[in-house]
């Protein structure tokens, strides 16, 4: 009778039981929803309307300050420090002074109480634009009438649009779609190796103690190992469902707590248009959260989140059985460094190519979505961007036979290594290891 799931239990049971496993599962959806949250939240409530009261010593921006939905101008008359005590009195949040004679490019923003972050920010871009403009109709000697006909006529707009397989468009979002499979991609880099790594601790930890020999007596070493590999697959698939179901009933408390939080829209700039066409085309008060977030995003939401577990959980067992044999042939921790660095290089130059702005349909990332030891990373990375049906079933079928192999690999050099002491184990001596 085979003994493999006496092993995943005692595997499971072990892990699930610490406290470092209950409390790993509660903060980290906590640390997700509070990176997404709270920068939101804090930026809305600091992000106020502002009143600047504008002093030019030329009196040639008068006037000439666009109002924004945050921030408004006004042209008081009065002297500086008139104008600072106002600021104090609470008449306005801060005053503009713009500098006289050759100095006319340079200003200073007086302030009683801190002022938005991106006050400063506003007034400079403003003020930019508008020594731009004088200095292109003082240079040129071109009439105001027919300079604003010119900078309204030379002004370009380029939208991207993405064309699906079957010729639909659909509005694209290429930062985003990458950033969001740079994020999925170093995601699943991290989980892979924290939970194969535990499988290669695990075997060094019990074959230093000497209970292995006991173990041994009564289980063949390939249930062993498969007991050990299953069990850490089941404890990491369950804490990531676990952590899921936790985000997205955080996800809920927080719409319901703040029910505005996600609906209002910050614009930076007089484009009403285009917030009025986005707050639109988003309807967060009369729709689900979830179809919020297929709306938000180009892609399919869905089908990411099955890729993402696929591909999590087949790179797991990959990198868990060849840990798991590499780990059976070292007595300590310290051996076992000249094994993982190897190992690991495929998915460390991955994380290093997509992380240098490459294109998620370049040649080298197509091929590396489609090599085993790579495409847990690099399919992650392609998919926010679109990848044909055929290229995303050839990658996972590619990635279940490389499991096979691993794990047959792996069980030659886990029976021979688990009772191997007091040597240090080479490249060369596994080879002979998995031609016995």
């Amino acid at each position: 009778m085979s003994k493999i799931p006496i092993i995943i239990e005692r595997e499971f049971f072990s892990r699930v039981k610490k406290k470092s496993f209950i409390v790993t599962t509660l903060l980290m959806p906590l640390m997700i929803i509070a990176l997404i949250v709270i920068p939101v939240y804090v930026a809305q409530k600091t992000d106020k309307d502002c009143l600047v009261y504008v002093l030019d010593e030329n009196d040639y921006f008068i006037n000439k300050f666009a109002d924004t939905e945050k921030v408004h101008f006004a042209y008081p008359s009065g002297e500086l420090e008139s104008m600072k005590q106002r600021c104090i009195d609470g008449e306005c949040d801060a005053v503009l002074h713009i500098l006289s004679g050759s100095q006319s490019n340079q200003a200073n923003l007086y302030y009683h109480k801190d002022p938005p972050l991106s006050l400063k920010g506003r007034v400079t871009e403003q003020m930019d634009k508008i020594l731009f403009d004088r200095t292109l109709m003082d240079t040129f000697h071109i009439d105001l009438q027919k300079y604003e006909i010119i900078k309204q006529t030379s002004q370009s707009s380029v939208a991207a649009v993405q064309i699906d397989a079957d010729g639909q468009e659909r509005a694209s979002m290429m930062l985003l779609n990458r950033i969001v499979g740079l994020i999925c991609g170093v995601l699943i880099y991290m989980f892979v190796f924290l939970y194969a790594n535990q499988v290669m601790r695990s075997s060094i930890e019990e074959k230093a103690n000497r209970i292995v020999e006991i173990i041994i007596s009564s289980v063949k070493p390939f249930e062993f190992m498969m007991g050990k590999i299953i069990g850490v697959a089941l404890v990491g698939i369950l804490q990531f469902a676990m952590q899921i179901v936790l985000a997205v009933v955080l996800l809920f408390g927080v719409q319901f707590l703040l029910p505005t939080i996600f609906s209002e829209t910050t614009v930076a700039g007089p484009d009403v248009a285009s917030a009025t066409a986005a707050a639109e085309s988003m309807q967060i008060q009369n729709s689900s959260l979830f179809s919020d977030i297929s709306a938000f995003y180009s892609f399919p939401f869905t089908t990411l989140i099955i890729c993402f577990f696929i591909y999590f959980l087949f790179g797991y067992l990959i990198y868990a059985s060849l840990f798991a044999g590499l780990g059976s042939a070292t007595d300590n921790e310290t051996d076992s460094n000249q094994f993982v660095l190897p190992v690991s290089l495929p998915l460390i130059l991955t994380i290093m190519i997509i992380s240098m702005e490459a294109s998620a349909q370049s040649t080298l990332v197509k091929w590396l979505s489609i090599i085993p030891f790579t495409s847990p990373i690099a399919m992650l990375y392609r998919i926010p961007s679109g990848v044909p049906l055929w290229e995303l079933i050839l990658s996972i079928a590619l990635l279940i036979g490389t499991f096979v192999l691993c794990v047959w690999l792996s069980a030659k050099i886990y029976r021979t290594g688990l009772l191997m002491y007091g040597k240090k184990v080479t490249w060369k001596e596994i080879w002979r290891w998995v031609r016995m």
